[in-house]
């Protein structure tokens, strides 16, 4: 009998050291020595079965996501709601609100325009038809810059840099806070095309200096806002008879979203006084609180946040663990929140350099092994399907199940099988996750590139199909 164990632990032994030789020839061969980092650990044991540079800090991108997430389930709770009040002040007598309207932001990343017709429809409904006072907005919620560190200034503009306010709104279900959508409709050749703005200019100003080409011709349409300004430039040609639209930050997001309310109101017929002002105040005490508006819990924001990378929802989370477990909603605030956390979990938090949740800033440093160590550790959290179940999953077509993950491990036996975070600022392509084996045996993996000249994805995808077929 002990004969017969020794030879099993010896042929077990014998096949794992052919699929980690097997392996690091993979990752040898694919991904090379330097600038890479790849950790794998077994889900139940939490033991390290593979490593190559797993103790090297490296940039995690998207993959920092994953922290942001659980620290927020963990510290929050899955049914935290962001709430935004609408107060007044002075007196009402007859239709005419001699005083104030104020919104005070909690950060919702779920805010839409709805939610202000809804706000303007209850001040109707109060009695209110004039306002001889100004419209504020309170978005004391959250202090520091509203831009995370390391976006580079030609960045600005687009979608994935959006400035961070705790008074801002969505354009969409996406709920890319910050943003507004911008459709461009060509119809007849030679003339401008038609623009129109989700959910609405907002005080933008919109200079459109397109023009629509026959059919036939190339779309070169290019929506930028100029850097530290309102105004969004739109440029190039679009052929008749189609559409194209963009997503374009907002320079900022308070003002943006108390102009969209005043523009509400105006059209349900509340009027304001010529000397009337839009301006950022905090809400006094002796304010009377008209309504709160609450968001979805926050489980139910985890699939557009970790399925679709959402930089928005990261930062604002990271700023809302600042300001309600620490006291202050800053970036700096709220990673000492997500490192509480982390050292809770027993990870080596000392070995993560962070500025912000989204892993945006080419500064974030993180080890392969302390991702493969968080995702083993969160397989025995109470949150643990609320972070696995909103992650992207390889091998699905549609974007609500496959996120940033659409159309990688399309083919048998990988469909299905990998569960996992991308991530990819300039230079860097990660990925961070778990991995079922063919084996049965489920496995978190992290394989971190930086300092790369051309796209890594499917050099990545090929170290994780090897972990399916071979352990």
């Amino acid at each position: 009998m002990k004969t017969k164990t020794l030879f099993l632990l010896f042929a077990f032994m014998c096949f794992f050291g052919r699929a980690f030789a097997n392996l690091d020839d993979l990752v040898q061969t694919r991904l090379g020595n330097e600038d890479i980092s790849v950790s794998i650990r077994e889900i139940d044991s939490g033991e390290l079965v593979f490593e190559k540079n797993g103790e090297v800090g490296m940039k995690p991108a998207s993959t920092l996501k994953l922290l942001t997430a659980a620290a927020a389930l963990e510290k929050l709770q899955p049914h935290y709601r962001f709430k935004t009040k609408l107060f007044i002040d002075g007196e009402l007598k007859e239709k005419v609100l001699n005083g104030n309207i104020y919104i005070k932001g909690g950060g919702d990343p779920t805010l839409q325009k709805k939610d202000l017709v809804f706000m303007a429809s209850t001040l109707k409904h109060y009695g209110i038809s004039h306002v001889n006072g100004n419209l504020y907005g309170d978005d004391t919620f959250f202090s520091g810059e509203p831009l995370t560190p390391g976006i580079l200034k030609e960045d600005e503009s687009y979608y994935f840099a959006a400035r961070i306010s705790a008074l801002t709104i969505s354009p969409d279900e996406d709920y890319d806070a910050g943003t507004i959508i911008l459709n461009v409709h060509a119809v007849n050749p030679g003339g401008r095309p038609i623009v129109t703005a989700e959910p609405g200019a907002g005080g933008m100003e919109i200079i459109n200096r397109a023009r629509t080409v026959e059919k036939s011709q190339k779309n070169t349409i290019e929506i930028l806002r100029e850097y530290g300004t309102n105004k969004i430039l739109i440029t190039g040609n679009i052929p008749s008879q189609t559409t194209f639209k963009d997503w374009v930050t907002l320079n900022d997001p308070t003002l943006n979203t108390l102009q969209l309310m005043k523009d509400n109101l105006e059209e349900i017929g509340i009027t304001f006084a010529n000397h009337s002002e839009i301006e950022r105040k905090k809400v006094p005490e002796e304010a009377n609180l008209v309504l709160t508006k609450k968001s979805l819990p926050l489980d139910s924001l985890m699939a557009p946040f970790l399925k679709w990378s959402n930089n928005s929802i990261a930062d604002i989370l990271t700023k809302t663990l600042g300001s309600e477990v620490k006291g202050k909603g800053n970036l700096d605030e709220g990673i000492r929140a997500m490192k509480d956390f982390g050292n809770s979990m027993g990870l080596q938090m000392e070995k993560w350099e962070l500025e912000d949740g989204s892993g945006m800033s080419p500064n974030n440093r993180a080890t392969a092994n302390e991702l493969t160590d968080l995702l083993s550790k969160m397989a025995v959290n109470p949150n643990f399907l609320l972070l696995y179940k909103n992650l992207p999953i390889g091998g699905r077509t549609d974007r609500y199940m496959g996120g940033t993950l659409l159309n990688r491990f399309l083919e048998e036996p990988y469909k299905n099988r990998v569960i996992a975070k991308t991530g990819h600022i300039e230079g860097v392509y990660t990925l961070a996750g778990y991995v079922q084996a063919n084996s049965g045996m489920v496995y978190s993996f992290a394989i971190m590139t930086q300092n790369q000249t051309y796209n890594r994805k499917p050099d990545m995808d090929d170290v994780v199909k090897q972990i399916i077929v071979e352990y």
